[in-house]
């Protein structure tokens, strides 16, 4: 690790001995749209860490250690919102737009795409989110492709896919496009890890990430989980831009592996909160610091924090999550600029590629050595 890195985050815990396979050394082509495909039935074999047992679960509500302070309530009213309209988006722009937790609109290649699209008040066994969703529903232009990262239903979210169109595109991990075809979805298309489909002359790659799934008591780990890498064509010679969505991750292999299959991430989306207790929460979780050094990992060119100021899902503070990332990002001595902490509702265009450009960050940064 470099002496920067080690700045960043001091001895994260490493998840992934052999459950996050190495990045492919040439990208394979894409799956067919909309293939039927027959799958093992239990991805257990890719955990990174033992699941929570009971007794963790116990101790966790023992301790109360799954909702934040009741004195840190009063920063509520502190949390980022900002809706506003979404930025004009032609065939060559990029842009994204926080709806808030994990749920981005995407303007990419002349598509419009969702991940993980939470538009419900409530979730089962969560409080009701505490600020609204940053774009409203209706405001929303007609959607072309859904990105799931895995089934947990602060990400697949059933009333606010039952909103869509039945031919809406969408892309989801191994063992899941059962449940969305029982509703009704015609266009679904499952990938593993490392595996990639195109709609519309972009590119869907599914990555890993270290997490798990379940919807029922019965059905753990039946499905996969993981990120997305979206890149749009080549434009007048330079290489597609790519965004990273990451989904639900905790720290570990799958960054450097993902930085390493994917060079030239120009926008990392990655996730900040829903992180404490440690003892709990570090497998499946990043803390602030830890997505610092995943931004390190990938070799992105900016990043744009997520999974926080939406739902209460564990025990910090609510602001604790940004002020954390802002002090992280500081010591590691990373451009301001590279960091877009948008409020809820709030977008970013990503600058258009200049002639020629290396498909490499515009500053040295080192990587670490995992």
């Amino acid at each position: 690790m470099t002496e920067q890195s080690e700045r960043v985050v001091a001895g994260p815990r490493e998840l992934a001995p052999p459950s996050v396979p190495p990045a492919p050394r040439i990208p394979r082509a894409p799956r067919p749209l909309g293939e039927r495909r027959r799958w093992p039935r239990s991805f257990g074999d890719r955990l990174s860490a033992p699941l929570p047992s009971t007794w963790d679960v116990l101790r966790a509500v023992r301790e109360r250690a799954v909702r934040p302070p009741a004195n840190s309530l009063r920063e509520l009213p502190l949390l980022p919102v900002e809706p506003a309209p979404l930025p004009a988006a032609g065939p060559g722009a990029v842009s994204v737009t926080w709806a808030g937790h994990a749920s981005w609109v995407i303007r990419i290649g002349g598509l419009t795409v969702l991940t993980d699209p939470v538009w419900s008040r409530r979730i089962p066994a969560t409080p009701a989110r505490v600020t609204p969703v940053g774009v409203p529903w209706s405001e929303l232009p007609p959607i072309d492709a859904v990105l799931i990262s895995h089934n947990h239903y602060d990400h697949l979210d059933a009333p606010t896919l039952k909103r869509l169109p039945r031919d809406t595109a969408l892309f989801v991990p191994a063992g899941l496009a059962g449940w969305c075809r029982r509703r009704g979805f015609t266009r679904v298309t499952e990938l593993d890890w490392w595996e990639a489909a195109e709609l519309g002359g972009v590119r869907f790659d599914f990555v890993p990430a270290h997490h798990w799934s379940r919807r029922r008591l019965t059905d753990t780990c039946r499905s996969l989980w993981g990120g997305w890498v979206l890149t749009d064509g080549t434009q007048n010679g330079n290489p597609g831009r790519k965004v990273y969505f990451a989904g639900d991750t905790g720290y570990g292999r799958c960054f450097t592996e993902i930085g390493r299959a994917h060079p030239g991430i120009d926008l990392a989306l990655l996730p900040i909160g829903a992180y404490a207790p440690r003892w709990l929460l570090s497998p499946v979780h990043t803390d602030p610091e830890e997505a610092v050094q995943a931004f390190l990992d990938l070799g992105a060119t900016a990043m744009a924090p997520m999974h926080w100021a939406t739902f209460l899902l564990s025990c910090e503070p609510p602001l604790e999550p940004l002020n954390r990332l802002r002090s992280a990002w500081a010591a590691a001595a990373l451009p301001p600029a590279a960091l877009w902490p948008l409020p809820v509702g709030g977008s970013r265009v990503l600058p258009d590629p200049a002639p020629g450009a290396a498909a490499v960050p515009p500053w040295d940064r080192p990587r670490s050595r995992r």
